[in-house]
């Protein structure tokens, strides 16, 4: 499997943002920000970033809870602790991060259009942020909370910028006690209108990471990387 690396990139407003980067073996195909699950940059993040590395992407994870100098909430770490974590994310720290990691993929030479974002979880309600707010050249969402009601002081409900999408996004939700079908049907909704392209696909009982139904995460899978195949050519 491609090994992972970590550098540090200084940003404008005087933090250190960290970066978990895997590289591809051969050409690169195109770049990808890949932007973690709740508990920060876990071994399946960089598991996920090294897949995807493997397939010609040059992938780079941004560390989102850089500021507080947290990389990964380890399962023995309450989940309070978590909740507290992903309270401290805004629009603003996610695009500044996004948008710095962006800059990184363009400065060894991957275009803006064969530049797309990938988020699980909490990184998949931040993925839709980038897709309202940024022209790249694709976004998929791997679930993601926030839809009805704000994952944070300092992000909007997803269905307020949903409208907004200005790249083509792809939503992938499995049930999760704390998203209702209706919330994803709403989503969908909002999205249609949208002037990019979007899709927006529901797995019943696959449980919200996959992690109930073996075939619904490799349709999942499958489903994501043809999206990045088809958009960032």
């Amino acid at each position: 499997m491609t090994q992972t690396r970590t550098e540090t990139l200084a940003l404008t407003d005087g933090t250190q943002l960290r970066l978990t980067i895997a590289e591809p073996d051969n050409v690169v195909r195109g770049g990808l920000v890949v932007l973690h699950e709740a508990r920060g940059v876990t071994e399946r993040v960089r598991r996920l970033s090294s897949a995807l590395a493997e397939e010609g992407w040059l992938t780079v994870a941004p560390h989102l809870y850089h500021r507080d100098g947290t990389d990964e909430i380890h399962d023995h770490h309450p989940d309070e602790q978590v909740h507290d974590q992903v309270q401290r994310l805004s629009g603003d720290t996610i695009l500044a991060d996004t948008d710095a990691s962006f800059l990184w993929l363009s400065d060894r030479g991957v275009p803006a259009d064969r530049q797309g974002v990938i988020g699980f979880d909490v990184g998949g309600s931040a993925a839709l942020v980038v897709a309202a707010s940024r022209t790249v050249g694709a976004a998929v969402s791997v679930g993601g909370r926030g839809i009805l009601e704000p994952l944070s002081a300092g992000l909007p409900p997803l269905v307020e910028i949903a409208c907004e999408l200005s790249c083509p996004w792809l939503g992938l939700y499995g049930d999760n006690d704390e998203i209702e079908a209706g919330e994803v049907e709403k989503l969908r909704e909002v999205t249609d209108a949208a002037p990019a392209v979007s899709d927006v696909v529901r797995y019943e009982g696959a449980g919200h990471r996959f992690d109930r139904d073996a075939e619904a995460a490799a349709e999942a899978w499958r489903r994501a990387r043809n999206w990045l195949d088809l958009h960032l050519r």
